[in-house]
């Protein structure tokens, strides 16, 4: 039976990564330092070709799959848009530490979100349910090798939801430009659905 090959990718740096900085919808470049090290990554390591590249309509992210996949037009998703960070957008965990919201929001606290941002389970809904449509559209069409090119929160969000062995979302913390791979065997994931 065939199986389907999906790689997630995360976006090249920025400086505001480097600045430690909540960075979700703001459309932010790739960095000089960024576009160096993803170039540099490229030589060294080898990302696999693919049939498909998938990517958030951010500019990091589009950025990135044009120089790791410039034979292949990427298909911009916006379900795999970073979180949105609300009122704690383009703030550092310094800038943030007199909330009273941020630290339950940073501890997990069910149902608590940034002020105008997106709870946890409202961001996990919208990439899981992202992730499902298109990993169910390549089994429809045959396409058995995909590339996503997005953002760190997005891949932790898939990879624990999805990913074996089960780990909780922080362990699958990903460095920029880097990323996993996931194996999707038809039938097993139809038997997943069905639960």
């Amino acid at each position: 039976m065939k199986s389907y090959t999906i790689h997630l990718i995360r976006n090249a740096f920025t400086d505001e990564n480097l600045e430690g900085r909540y960075i979700g919808h703001t459309d932010v470049p790739v960095s000089e330092e960024g576009k160096a090290q993803l170039a540099s990554m490229k030589d060294e390591l080898i990302y696999p070709p693919v049939e498909a590249v998938f990517t958030s309509p951010l500019k990091r992210c589009r950025e990135t799959a044009s120089v790791l996949y410039p034979d292949n037009k990427a298909i911009v998703i916006d379900g795999f848009i970073e979180y949105n960070f609300g009122e704690f957008e383009n703030k550092t965990a310094a800038d943030l530490e007199k909330s009273p919201v941020f630290p339950r929001w940073l501890a997990g606290e069910k149902g608590v979100a940034p002020p105008f941002g997106e709870t946890n389970e409202a961001f996990t809904e919208r990439v899981c349910s992202t992730f499902e449509k298109v990993a169910e559209g390549l089994m429809k069409t045959g396409t058995t090798s995909a590339a996503i090119v997005t953002h760190g929160g997005v891949i932790m969000t898939i990879l624990a939801a999805f990913g074996i062995p089960e780990y909780p979302m922080h362990e699958w913390l990903t460095p920029n430009g880097c990323g996993f791979t996931i194996k999707v065997n038809p039938s097993l994931w139809m038997r997943a659905k069905n639960f």
